[in-house]
């Protein structure tokens, strides 16, 4: 029975490997929910400071704030979006592997690219393939938290207003629904007129805006971009985090369910090589009896 031993031991071990997925299956659904809430929560800020920056473009056509201005360098940047924990299926895949082509497709065009690093499993990939990293996050728990964004995603901010980088991508993970989330390269600068807004009218222009300025037009307008970009970024991570625990989620269901095949297919081996076992004895017990 040296075969129904061993047999017995790989059904413990799978049986204990289940439990372990079952629990992290049940920690993971009750993180999503909380994750979902924070995420739909920034959500209305995001709208609301894109549509108030929509309508200062509109009420001061006169100042044109640097995040709206086209440079010429040969740069790219992109803040990339990740985990920092695996078993999450394949988002971390997806969303790199989108990366990855973008990058392709600027270095074929003779840009190089400069990287901001949210999250573990993106910061080892960019090492990993060679990419030049300028700062990076990792840590961030289940809670983000907008001053541990702020510092990595302005050094991006601060070269793409000094003219030495072309545009920033903002890359990431966009939360749709439990089943589905989907892979996003979205270009965050220069902010282009249509893009502030969209949220504001469905992209129509209202009535033209007034303001009165305290300070001046130019240091409200400044601040104002540089939240908008700084919300967007935070409104990245929220929706990462989301569709991670969905993610997770939903995975280790999967393994759980699989675990549960296993497990059947394994007694079901053990059985028949216990059957065979009982045979074989009772018909060396007969065949000696028989011989007597």
């Amino acid at each position: 029975m040296a075969a129904g031993k061993e047999i017995r031991g790989k059904i413990k071990s799978v049986e204990n490997t289940k439990k372990i997925t079952k629990a992290m299956e049940m920690v993971a659904a009750s993180k999503m929910r909380k994750a979902q809430e924070r995420m739909r929560a920034a959500r209305p800020y995001s709208e609301r400071v894109r549509a108030i920056a929509a309508n200062l473009s509109r009420a001061n056509p006169e100042y044109v704030h640097p995040f709206m201005v086209a440079n010429d360098a040969r740069t790219a940047g992109f803040i990339v979006v990740t985990t920092d924990k695996g078993l999450c299926g394949g988002m971390n895949t997806n969303v790199l592997r989108a990366v990855t082509g973008k990058l392709r497709e600027l270095q074929s065009a003779g840009v190089s690219a400069e990287t901001v690093a949210i999250g573990n499993k993106g910061l080892g990939f960019l090492n990993r393939i060679g990419a030049k990293v300028v700062s990076h996050v990792t840590g961030l728990g289940d809670t983000p938290h907008l001053d541990k964004l702020i510092g990595p995603v302005k050094v991006l901010l601060d070269a793409y207003a000094e003219g030495r980088i072309s545009a920033v991508y903002l890359c990431y993970t966009k939360f749709v629904n439990t089943m589905r989330q989907e892979s996003v390269v979205e270009q965050l600068l220069p902010l282009s007129a249509a893009g502030l807004q969209g949220a504001d009218n469905g992209g129509v222009p209202s009535s033209n805006w007034d303001y009165l300025y305290e300070p001046d037009a130019e240091t409200v307008i400044d601040d104002l971009l540089v939240r908008y970009v700084e919300s967007l970024a935070y409104q990245a991570v929220a929706e990462n985090m989301a569709s991670e625990q969905s993610a997770r989620m939903v995975a280790m269901k999967a393994a759980t369910d699989n675990a549960g095949n296993v497990i059947s297919e394994l007694k079901l081996v053990y059985n028949k090589t216990r059957q065979a076992a009982i045979t074989k004895e009772l018909s060396e017990i007969v065949s000696g009896a028989a011989a007597v």
